[in-house]
């Protein structure tokens, strides 16, 4: 097809006068998300992203870091000192880390992806292990999202100096980057 649009099988990008790319499956258009998360997503966060967009069919993909490969202990120990989670900061060294913290990311992953799937969303994700930035600015590319939702526990720290996923992004994606903070604990 001509001016802008492209088809595949039942799907189809369209570039629209903004330059933004949606995609159509059978006739309605699809909002693309790219959503980046660190633990398993509760039936709350679920609720909340898949009707962010009221009625609007969204296809999600997933971008999951585990907390153990994020930051240092000691800021995640802050994170929990200033939420008043004393408990959780002692418990801090129980955190899995590298290939431990890989096993619980892609448990994680995979119940995260059944959920939105369950929805009625269309869902997929990939596990991160290093540069989540760098993993986020290529997807956003790659599927010409139309947004970036960042979903994790407040990292107070991070977020002061804006160094948190959200901070970051809305310089590198060029496309728009909600934050928003996980409902409770998974």
């Amino acid at each position: 097809m001509s001016g802008g649009h492209t088809e595949s099988g039942s799907t189809r990008a369209i570039t629209g006068q903004d330059g933004f790319r949606s995609e159509q499956r059978r006739g309605r258009p699809v909002f693309t998300s790219v959503l980046m998360i660190e633990k398993a997503l509760t039936s709350a966060d679920v609720e909340f992203v898949t009707t962010l967009h009221g009625d609007e069919a969204v296809a999600f993909h997933v971008l999951l870091q585990p907390r153990g490969d994020q930051a240092d202990r000691l800021l995640r120990a802050i994170d929990d000192v200033a939420l008043g989670e004393l408990d959780e900061a002692v418990r801090e060294r129980e955190t899995p880390e590298g290939e431990d913290a890989k096993g619980v990311g892609e448990r994680a992953l995979e119940v995260s992806l059944q959920a939105l799937r369950a929805s009625g969303s269309e869902a997929e994700g990939r596990l991160i292990e290093d540069h989540p930035l760098d993993a986020l600015k290529a997807l956003v590319g790659e599927i010409g999202a139309d947004e970036v939702i960042v979903l994790t526990d407040p990292h107070y720290v991070e977020e002061f100096f804006h160094r948190d996923w959200a901070s970051r992004a809305r310089h590198k994606v060029g496309v728009p980057v909600l934050k928003l903070f996980s409902h409770s604990k998974a």
